[in-house]
């Protein structure tokens, strides 16, 4: 099931579930397209940068992943650039496409409960992700992430429209 579209005008309990209802809605948006495309779609590339839809799933994953767990949590997760090789998105040929969905899913579970455990204003750990510079708030780094989601979503719209599935809200 589709999550709602969080309207700006109803209310929010918190800035901070504000952040959470859209990432929800964005990562929903991505899952759904995924899931509305005709066989093999998802590992066709319809545009001249060559990527798939499943390959920006997986690359969704891992920006959540890099930005919160690694960035501003500084956590050790091992590959933070996972999703890539030779330069480019990838998905080896025996990732299923629903664990690739499966693990944007339960990315997101893990998104929800930093968000939840973290106050906006709070700053990253100091690491390797921030290149010597000065770690940004939770909510400077939750920006970043539904800028980077809208603009995929959309970019995932363009490519259902011409293989014929879902798009839009």
């Amino acid at each position: 099931m589709a999550e709602p579209f969080p309207s700006p005008t109803g209310a929010a309990p918190t800035r901070a579930a504000v952040f959470t209802d859209y990432l929800a809605y964005f990562r929903g948006g991505v899952a759904e397209r995924v899931r509305s495309l005709p066989p093999p779609a998802s590992r066709v590339s319809r545009l001249p940068s060559g990527w798939t839809p499943i390959e920006l799933v997986k690359h969704l994953t891992y920006v959540e992943r890099r930005w919160l767990e690694w960035g501003f949590e500084g956590l050790d997760v091992g590959d933070p650039w996972g999703d890539r090789r030779d330069g480019r998105w990838h998905v080896d040929d025996d990732e299923d496409d629903e664990a690739v969905l499966g693990a944007l899913a339960h990315q997101g579970t893990r998104t929800t409960s930093i968000i939840a455990s973290h106050d906006l204003d709070e700053v990253g750990r100091p690491s390797e992700r921030w290149g010597g510079e000065a770690p940004p708030t939770l909510e400077r780094v939750l920006f970043h992430l539904l800028q980077e989601y809208a603009r995929h979503l959309g970019h995932l719209d363009v490519v259902a429209e011409i293989v014929g599935g879902s798009v839009g809200e």
